[in-house]
């Protein structure tokens, strides 16, 4: 399976991170103990939401669709 998957930060409000991982749990414990230079200023993480997929291609189109404009008004309605 493969996860896109949305964290907030809970230091610094307005904070959004979307990525795309085939191991969640590992990815959210390497995200709050500062391994991934992008989210280690913002900690802690916790997560919004997470969507499965069955194939990778499948996972990062919708992935890069949360990360364009219209994602965003996506996300802010259905998934936070």
């Amino acid at each position: 399976m493969r996860y896109v998957y949305l964290l907030e930060s809970k230091a610094a409000e307005g904070e959004r991170y979307i990525r795309v991982t085939s191991d969640l749990k590992r990815r959210i414990v390497e995200h709050n103990s500062g391994k991934s230079s992008h989210t280690s200023k913002f900690m802690p993480w916790r997560i919004v939401t997470y969507v499965a997929f069955s194939n990778w291609a499948n996972a990062t189109s919708f992935e890069r669709y949360l990360k364009s404009g219209s994602g965003h008004a996506f996300a802010n309605k259905r998934l936070l």
